[in-house]
């Protein structure tokens, strides 16, 4: 789900204005940050909720609508799928940012799919940025995997903090020009 509604998404971005979903994924950023503060527990025991045809049809479901708005805009899609991993999948902060790992490269290879025949990347920056990557994901699964669960829930919501102030910033400096 997420590979095809990736592509979708990449398709549609040259068609929509961005302006319109940026004060929305800006509120569920927040709504995600304040729900995750308050639950002490939540990510802290990994205890999947579904098993088989239930977690397909939910595993499609979120696929599709995380990997339509990824392939559309893209900005805080790790943060909202270790969420989902969390709160409706049951996983703990250590899995559920693994499994989001593996859907988020999936949706970036969907987005590849669409940009890259169409001559819509920077081939320069998009190097560099993906050997950063490749850095920085090998070091953080190591700290991760060393320190657990509870490592990766204060790490989310560090990160989930700076994205929110990032987000809003930029949110109102399109909204005043």
């Amino acid at each position: 789900g997420a590979l095809i509604f990736a592509f979708l998404g990449a398709r549609a971005v040259s068609v929509l204005p961005i302006e319109v979903i940026r004060p929305f994924v800006l509120i569920m950023l927040i709504a995600v940050a304040i729900y995750t503060f308050k639950r002490k527990g939540l990510g802290a025991i990994h205890v999947p909720r579904l098993k088989g045809a239930a977690e397909m049809r939910l595993g499609l479901a979120t696929g599709a609508v995380l990997g339509f708005y990824d392939g559309f805009f893209g900005p805080g899609t790790g943060t909202f799928l270790i969420f989902i991993f969390v709160r409706l999948f049951g996983y703990d902060f250590l899995n559920a940012s693994a499994s989001a790992k593996i859907v988020n490269t999936t949706t970036n290879l969907a987005a590849l799919l669409y940009f890259v025949p169409t001559g819509n990347v920077l081939w320069s920056v998009a190097a560099i940025m993906a050997v950063s990557n490749v850095a920085g994901s090998v070091t953080g699964s190591h700290m991760a995997i060393r320190r657990g669960a509870t490592f990766v829930r204060q790490l989310f919501l560090a990160v989930l903090t700076v994205i929110i102030f990032k987000f809003g910033y930029d949110t109102l400096k399109l909204l005043v020009r």
